[in-house]
């Protein structure tokens, strides 16, 4: 793309009319794809933006930020692309790997051949349209969100041309994960990257998504749509990692559609963003099925992870289970709201759901509102929610070993976290996983030092 055209671009932002249209224009889709967008973008436009007051946003901050103030960003430079691709080795034992940065592709890894032959699909979703348009227009669009996030979810749909589908046949079987990493590097840049992740009959097969920052001082925005779909007897592992930095505005919008005798898997570790929204609906179509969800959250500073999530069982005899955790610092705050809704004919039914909160400091503030909504008489359905702070004991016992205060209070979120990481069910990604979050903490202790530093200095 021209300068020129770029400048063009990027005049407005993306909650303006005139920008939409212009990329629209630039955009290079096939025009249904166009039409699609086009009639998203109206919906857009005719819904309001949420109010804190809203069933769905209850406890929520109000929305302090401008859509106009993101624009679609910039053709990516060389420098960036290389720092993107050195920082993407989360995994090394993959399948294959897939990066963008700033919605754009900048590297793709082949597939096996032998996964190739056997229909296996990992592609830019873009690129799939062109070379199988069937099969992507069978999973596009075709998911919406009753979490609340209508507008949002509208506007990514107007916008996507990011992200990538994986498709993995019948009875295909795949070990090492797929990973995909999507990177935020302009100043001021949306994000709207799609995930579609498909398992035919019988398959089985895990994916890593990662969100993140390249630098820590620039502004962004990203609306991700996350689909899943198990046919029967499936076996789905779904990993995602948001890691964007603390000027950053996430949004994170996720379905599960889930057949009959289908194992599927979703875990989450959420650690950035200045304010971060994390939608995850489950709908259980067919009978027998077993759907485990977690996730981890570690809050700071004045930082806001708003976590809504719906267990939908339409069909008998099968299971969900849902385990939060989240550890506050400082201002933070957390929402969790989770709904089970258990329909008449879903008799047998075993539903959990469970949010834990352990707070460091008293300013901290976690807010939780599980419920349930169950027609079926044979069910065994629960939920719970509990609020804490450390341990006193075992924090003394610590300081009294010369263990510092945010070293101690480290180790203690670790062992507080420890069930859940394990679900990782990878050695080097479970251990890359507590060094993102050590490093969260190490940075912490850092910024308290830096002040008696600058002291000392201009003594």
């Amino acid at each position: 793309m021209s300068t020129e055209a770029t400048a063009v671009q990027n005049a407005s932002g993306v909650g303006d009319s005139a920008s939409f249209e212009r990329h629209l224009s630039l955009s290079a889709l096939p025009e249904k794809w166009k039409k699609w967008k086009s009639e998203y973008w109206e919906k857009f436009e005719s819904l309001p933006l949420p109010r804190n007051r809203d069933e769905h946003w209850r406890f929520a901050k109000r929305i302090d930020f401008e859509l106009n103030s993101f624009q679609l960003p910039e053709p990516v430079s060389d420098e960036n692309v290389a720092e993107a691709l050195s920082r993407s080795e989360l995994v090394t034992d993959r399948t294959s790997r897939i990066v963008f940065v700033d919605n754009q592709l900048v590297h793709q890894e082949p597939i096996p051949q032998e996964l190739v032959d056997q229909g296996v699909v990992f592609m830019p979703i873009a690129e799939a349209m062109e070379k199988k348009p069937e099969l992507v227009e069978r999973y596009l669009f075709q998911e919406s969100t009753d979490l609340g996030s209508d507008k949002f979810h509208a506007l990514h749909n107007a916008y996507s041309e990011g992200g990538y589908i994986l498709y993995v046949p019948k009875n295909v079987e795949i070990d090492a994960p797929f990973v995909t990493y999507h990177w935020q590097a302009g100043p001021g840049a949306a994000l709207f990257p799609h995930i579609l992740v498909a398992g035919g009959a019988n398959s089985r097969f895990s994916v890593v998504d990662v969100q993140q920052s390249l630098f820590e001082d620039r502004e962004g925005f990203s609306c991700a749509v996350g689909n899943v779909f198990a046919e029967e007897g499936a076996k789905i592992f779904r990993k995602t990692i948001q890691n964007f930095n603390t000027r950053t505005v996430s949004f994170q919008l996720d379905t599960n559609n889930v057949d009959r005798d289908t194992a599927v898997r979703g875990i989450n570790l959420n650690l950035g963003s200045r304010r971060a929204r994390f939608e995850n609906e489950v709908r259980i179509n067919g009978a027998g099925s077993d759907v485990k969800l977690y996730s981890l959250t570690v809050s700071d500073n004045d930082q806001e992870f708003d976590q809504r999530t719906l267990q939908i069982h339409n069909a008998p005899n099968s299971v969900s289970d849902l385990l939060y955790k989240n550890a506050l610092m400082d201002e933070s705050r957390t929402i969790f709201s989770g709904l089970i809704k258990v329909a008449k004919d879903a008799q047998g039914t075993d539903a959990y759901q469970t949010n834990r909160n352990l707070l460091l400091n008293d300013t901290a503030q976690a807010n939780s509102l599980p419920g349930l909504e169950i027609e079926a008489n044979d069910v065994k359905c629960s939920h719970g929610a509990t609020t804490g702070q450390l341990d006193r004991d075992e924090l003394f016992y610590f300081l009294q070993r010369g263990i510092s205060k945010m070293v101690a209070q480290q180790l203690m979120v670790f062992g507080f976290f420890e069930e859940v990481i394990e679900q990782f069910d990878n050695e080097e990604l479970e251990e890359n996983l507590r060094g993102l979050i050590r490093g969260k903490f190490e940075k912490k202790q850092l910024d308290a030092v830096a002040p008696k530093l600058d002291d000392s200095n201009h003594d």
